[in-house]
């Protein structure tokens, strides 16, 4: 027996308790996992002719208070138990890899040396039985309670490999319950590369209950006749997929696939639009499937979640420094065995290679969408409503994304045409750059028909993202730079010339609307339109406008007052008609409801203001039925 203390490289662990051990308690069963996964990769590294099954088995076993983690493996001798086990930080892969003369290095995945001793967040005691695959080798046994002092013994173990036992706390019994190792399983070790296995240690029959279902199954027997032919019991199945779908090469992986892997992913029957595969082995190695789910209109409570692997063993979701917060949008799995992680696996260490990471990933998702809408752009019209959220608050936070995705924007029209702005533009030169759009073609169109009756187009502009997305446009498109102007914002340019002149005089409609309407201030215009039909449009200046909506999207007040432009229509009767009319409270009623209704066109009406619309409504009903 050899009893001693275990020794610390300072230089190497000090870095690690500023930082804490790991930030969740469940990952030392990731960490135990790896362990045994990394010694089945350095066996088949070191005896590649060995054809036998290697695994990992998880047994949880209630009633001895114990998880044990197996694997059939390398297994360590007495001189590696202490090199690894007994000296914390000193990484028994990383010193496997400098003696390991053969070429394939990859897939091992531990590198800090201090995986094991995460047991201890959840065990008052561990031991490990190991038993080396060198030739005569003896087993070891090794124990203890704290972490610091140990014992190591002469083992028993008769077969190549190790088992580890943790022995769990009583505050952290959670840990014997089988489905929540499944699940914590599941979450950390579904696509590890060595199959793994969960077992649950049955507790005895009592005797009486064993020989009652002895009897019952004897009864059962009589009953038929004959004794059934007994069957075997099936094979268990490991929890995990050793082969997933974005480690194999795109051109072998079928649509159906590709869907199945996003549901089994993310839990969800939905399916996505389409999907990137990234399959990169220079200058660093990435695989990944990133998922363009279908993105809700203004994508209030929308989660997307990117799954970031290691070697196929799970890190965390939503890797900032990794993923650009734009792409937090989608779904998918990137895995990288490149990274600098720090010892927990669940932080990036911020370096110039992640950046470049994150830099890439950006640009294999904008030459996706730009293959997408070369090939096929009707299919891309077809995916616009769903992704355009996502592609314009993409162009907000990275001006690099936008450079490479201009050209491809897409604005959709009130009749369903989807066009870029130079389309926009070689349609429209009325315009005259200026791109007229509406935040609500049903509320607006009375005002959207005043473009389209000229031939020019308007675009639908109606969600959240958008009021940002334009002013962006605005201040860094250079000199070709659009300029926005909502339908209702005014009406310049759209005089009918044909009829635009006309006998009304413009003070004294200014003097009868500010008398009827008690608003002193009221700037009031006379324009022809084209529709006769309407007889007034309530405009506001567009800037003054977008700044109170940006205001109040952000929870900012600032008390604004309205600032409103009524434009009467010298082309409707009933406005011609108005200033000579004799009558001065159907006058009154008809100047308010003109104004009213002229106010319908942009927003709706309220309170006291909805109440005397429609008496005043049911007035003119009964005026006109005499």
């Amino acid at each position: 027996m050899q009893k001693g203390n275990i020794s610390i490289h300072a230089q190497n662990i000090m870095p690690v308790i500023k930082r804490w051990l790991y930030s969740d308690k469940d990952i030392f069963i990731r960490e135990m996992v790896s362990n045994g996964c990394d010694a089945i990769t350095k066996y088949h590294m070191v005896r590649p002719e060995d054809t036998e099954a290697l695994s990992v088995h998880v047994t949880v076993d209630p009633q001895a208070g114990e998880l044990r983690f197996e694997d059939n493996g390398i297994g360590m001798t007495w001189e590696e138990v202490e090199k690894y086990i007994n000296q914390v930080a000193f990484s028994s892969a990383e010193e496997f890899l400098k003696n390991y003369s053969g070429e394939d290095k990859s897939g091992i995945i531990g590198h800090f040396g201090l995986g094991f001793y995460s047991a201890f967040m959840a065990a008052d005691r561990v031991t490990i039985d190991t038993l080396s695959w060198q030739e005569g080798a003896k087993a070891v046994r090794w124990e203890s309670s704290d972490g610091m002092t140990f014992e190591m013994t002469d083992g028993e173990r008769a077969t190549r490999g190790t088992v580890i036992t943790l022995h769990i706390m009583e505050e952290e019994k959670e840990f014997l319950d089988e489905w929540k190792v499944r699940e914590i399983l599941e979450k950390y070790c579904g696509y590890m590369s060595v199959p793994v296995y969960l077992e649950k240690v049955e507790p005895p029959k009592k005797e009486e209950e064993k020989a009652d279902a002895d009897k019952a199954e004897k009864d059962q027997e009589a009953e038929s006749g004959k004794e059934e032919e007994k069957k075997e019991p099936e094979a268990p199945k490991p929890i995990n997929e050793t082969h997933p779908l974005w480690l194999k090469n795109p051109k072998d992986c079928t649509d159906e696939e590709y869907r199945e892997n996003y549901r089994k992913l993310f839990h969800t029957f939905d399916e996505p639009l389409f999907w990137i595969h990234l399959n990169v082995d220079y200058p660093f190695n990435l695989k990944g499937i990133l998922y363009f789910p279908k993105i809700k209109k203004d994508f209030g409570g929308q989660e997307g979640e990117i799954k970031l692997f290691n070697r196929q063993v799970f890190v965390a979701d939503n890797i900032k420094e990794v993923i650009p917060e734009f792409l937090m949008l989608l779904r998918g799995v990137i895995d990288c065995p490149d990274l600098p992680l720090n010892v927990s696996r669940s932080f990036l260490q911020n370096d110039g290679y992640v950046r470049k990471l994150s830099a890439h990933i950006t640009k294999k998702v904008a030459d996706k969408l730009n293959s997408l809408f070369k090939e096929d752009v009707k299919q891309y019209q077809t995916y616009w409503d769903d992704i355009h959220p996502f592609i314009k608050y993409g162009c907000l936070r990275d001006r690099k994304f936008f450079e490479m995705v201009s050209g491809i924007l897409l604005y959709k029209t009130t009749d369903d045409r989807y066009l870029t702005l130079g389309e926009y533009r070689d349609r429209n030169t009325k315009a005259e750059k200026k791109v007229y759009y509406t935040t609500d073609k049903n509320r607006q169109a009375a005002a959207i028909a005043l473009y389209t009756g000229r031939d020019i187009d308007v675009v639908v502009m109606d969600t959240l993202i958008d009021m940002n997305f334009m002013s962006f446009m605005e201040m860094e498109g250079g000199e070709d730079a659009p300029t926005f102007v909502r339908v209702d914002a005014g009406v310049d340019g759209l005089t009918d010339e044909e009829k635009k002149d006309s006998d009304l005089k413009q003070e004294d409609y200014e003097k009868l609307f500010r008398d009827a309407l008690g608003q002193k201030e009221l700037e009031v215009r006379l324009q022809a339109l084209a529709d006769e039909s309407l007889p007034a449009l309530l405009v506001e200046d567009e800037q003054m406008r977008r700044y109170k909506e940006m205001s109040a999207v952000y929870g900012q007040s600032f008390n604004l007052p309205d600032k409103y432009s009524l434009v009467l229509n010298t082309q409707c009767d009933t406005v011609k008609k108005l200033n000579g009319m004799e009558d001065a409270e159907m006058k009154e009623m008809l100047c308010r409801q003109i104004y009213d209704l002229a106010r319908l066109s942009s927003r709706p009406l309220e309170s006291e203001d909805l109440k005397q619309f429609i008496e005043r409504s049911q007035k003119l009903m009964a005026y006109l039925a005499k």
